[in-house]
């Protein structure tokens, strides 16, 4: 287990590294190829409910996709992470222009406040489908994560959920994608990776 560990907190550096020597431009160039090929992609087109990260500098930037959810009428989730827990909710947003009214978390992500009770994905219809960050991924599905385990232990809870699991798509870099990633049992693959070269 600690030999597991130290293998992915080694790749995690690389990781941010690789990631680090991005300029701004080309992150945002790459984010438009990502968008669009998701925006074209069939499970996108037939999902109705969608959970979708806040993107920090370093991913995939995500705010085209959330307008163009609102755009066609679908309903969109986004992360709430609960301080010193590895539990996360998936609550609805009401517009895409809400969330820069929404207070910044210490990762400098904007997500609704501890007190403000929203909707969540499971206590009502469930989800269609989770677009999945991540520092890195390989071909086979398999995600390196920053280590905290909340979309895991989230995707954990979505198996219980009378509408069965979502369908996974992460959204990359293309210097997000690895020969192989270290993974763990508990591990859950994604069901697809989206990047520039796929």
């Amino acid at each position: 287990m600690a030999a597991l560990r130290a293998a992915k907190q080694a790749l995690r550096t690389e990781l941010k590294k690789r990631i680090s020597q991005l300029s701004d431009q080309e992150k945002l160039r790459q984010s438009h190829i990502v968008t669009q090929k998701l925006i074209k992609h069939p499970k996108y087109q037939s999902c109705q409910r969608i959970a979708v990260f806040l993107s920090m500098n370093d991913e995939v930037q995500t705010e085209e996709i959330i307008e163009d959810i609102f755009q066609k009428g679908k309903v969109c989730f986004i992360p709430k992470y609960q301080k010193k827990s590895h539990h996360m909710d998936m609550v609805k947003l009401t517009a895409a222009s809400e969330i820069h009214a929404l207070p910044l978390t210490s990762w400098n992500i904007h997500q609704p406040s501890e007190e403000e009770h929203r909707e969540e994905a499971l206590d009502t219809g469930g989800l269609d489908l989770i677009l999945m960050p991540g520092l890195g991924f390989d071909k086979h599905g398999n995600r390196l994560g920053r280590g905290k385990g909340y979309y895991d232990t989230y995707l954990g809870r979505c198996m219980n959920h009378p509408k069965g699991e979502p369908y996974t798509m992460a959204l990359a870099f293309k210097e997000q994608i690895c020969d192989a990633i270290p993974v763990a049992d508990n591990d859950i693959k994604v069901d697809e990776i989206l990047y520039e070269f796929k």
